[in-house]
This record gives C-alpha cells, sequence and structure tokens, in this order.
C-alpha cells in the first residue's frame, strides 16, 4: 500500500532531553496504527510534530507526498490531518447537537461566525447522522458537560472527524473510561473510522486495547522507536516488555493469540 505519512529523521530537543532521536517512519493509507510507550518516551511529541503543535530541530513530515514539516497545525488540519486529545476539546456548556453543529461551521467556513448563520438545515441533517453514527444520538439535547466520559470521548472524536479527514490521531482514546465501557466504546469508534476510510493513529496505555485494535505498533522508548510490527510480535519484544509493557501485563493479554 501507499505511504501517506512519512515521518524521516526527525529530531527534538528540549535542552538536554531528547524527546525524538532520528524518528523514521512510514504509515500506508487507511492503516490502523497503535502508540504505545511510557510516559515521557516521545509518543505525544511525535504526535505533535505531524499535527504541527511542535516543530522538529531536524528531518521532515511528508503527507501524501508533500513535505509539511514547516505548515502550522491549522494548515496541516486543513490539508486533512486531524486529532483528539486526551482531554475531549468540547464546549461544555452547549448541547451535544450544538456542539457538532459548530464544528461543522468551522470545517465549512474555517472559522466560528454567528449561531444564526450555523444553524442551516443541511448541517442540522449532518450533525444528527454524525449523533446516530457514534450512537451518542440520545445525549443530543444535553449540556457536554454532563456526559459521561465515554460519551465524551465519542463526541470529541465525531467533531475532530468533521470535515472527512484522511488521518485522524487519537490520543488515549479509553483514558478515563472503565474496564466494563472500554471495548463497546473503541467498537464504536473504529467502526465509524471504519465507514470514513481514513488512516487511524491513536497513543494507548491499555495493551488489551492495543491488541485488540491496532495492526500495527509503534512501541517508542527514550525518544526512540524499540519495535514496529503487529501487535503480538512488539508486545513480545524483549525490550518493549522490560520498558514499556511488563512482563505481568503481556501474559494476561497474550492468550487472545493463542
Amino acid at each position: 500500500m501507499t505511504a501517506i505519512l512519512e515521518a524521516k529523521g526527525v529530531v527534538k530537543n528540549f535542552g538536554a532531553v531528547t524527546a525524538a532521536d532520528n524518528l523514521s517512519v512510514q504509515v500506508a493509507e487507511e492503516e490502523v496504527l497503535g502508540i504505545i510507550g511510557a510516559n515521557g518516551a516521545g509518543k505525544t511529541t511525535f504526535v505533535n510534530i505531524v499535527t504541527g503543535y511542535l516543530k522538529p530541530d531536524a528531518g521532515s513530515i511528508r503527507y501524501d507526498g508533500r513535505d509539511i514539516t514547516a505548515l502550522s497545525s491549522r494548515a496541516i488540519t486543513r490539508l486533512g490531518i486531524h486529532r483528539s486529545f486526551q482531554i475531549p476539546q468540547i464546549f461544555p456548556e452547549i448541547t451535544v447537537f450544538n456542539n457538532l453543529m459548530v464544528a461543522l461551521g468551522i470545517a465549512e467556513t474555517g472559522r466560528p461566525g454567528l449561531w444564526r448563520a450555523l444553524a442551516t438545515r443541511k448541517r442540522a441533517e449532518t450533525a444528527q447522522a454524525i449523533l446516530t453514527r457514534y450512537g451518542i444520538e440520545g445525549y443530543r439535547d444535553q449540556r457536554a458537560r454532563v456526559l459521561p466520559q465515554g460519551a465524551r470521548k465519542l463526541l470529541d472524536i465525531a467533531m475532530a472527524m468533521v470535515g472527512d479527514p484522511r488521518i485522524v490521531l487519537l490520543d488515549e482514546p479509553t483514558s478515563g473510561i472503565s474496564a466494563d465501557e472500554k471495548f463497546a466504546v473503541m467498537d464504536r469508534i473504529m467502526s465509524a473510522l471504519r465507514d470514513h476510510k481514513v488512516t487511524v493513529l491513536f497513543v494507548e496505555h491499555d495493551m488489551e486495547v492495543v491488541e485488540r485494535y491496532a495492526k500495527r505498533v509503534l512501541a517508542f522508548y527514550d525518544g526512540r522507536i524499540i519495535a514496529d510490527g503487529a501487535p503480538h510480535m512488539v508486545l513480545a519484544n524483549p525490550d518493549v516488555r522490560t520498558y514499556v509493557v511488563g512482563p505481568e501485563l503481556h501474559r494476561r493479554a497474550a492468550p487472545s493469540h493463542a
């Protein structure tokens, strides 16, 4: 498959700390890539560089063959690389439906406008369809601040997908979600993203989620990629077991691949 995203020789230093140490990776179109690593391993730095929130000290990021290294985060979003955040970036004091209406208006016009201008019939129909796709139609008229964490995550990702991106980066999509809910929420997210035929990169600390949903895994440690491959191979890697997941966690997840 053709690479839609490529990082080549990416370096990022924060003083004496090297957060990205000569990172090179290619991501294929419609791939589902899990990104793992302990806190401070370089995962978020990599995501921030790809999405334009940080600029590398060396190296380049290419999207669909185009060098986007110097572009702003807003310009990169407009090209079709979107992201969600560990803490959902929603408007807490307005309804779930109106959150989507605002997101749709910004995606179409490039900036927020008066509410009257945002409330068109076409946008309302699109917002309702998104609510249904992400399974949050039951929360339509509730203020976003009162949503349970799983519904907040779904709303945040639904808003990140407005504008039909080709790549979406998800920062810990199951963070804060109970163990009983995490698979149901991820099933809904991944089903919706498959409908979009989008390339997915997701940062995750829950190895059960990584094994179940990622088709390929990058393991970060000390600003470097120490393993890259299928989930069962990466999670069995001795360095990954030592520096990322730990032997006990790996043994608990391993039977699903027996």
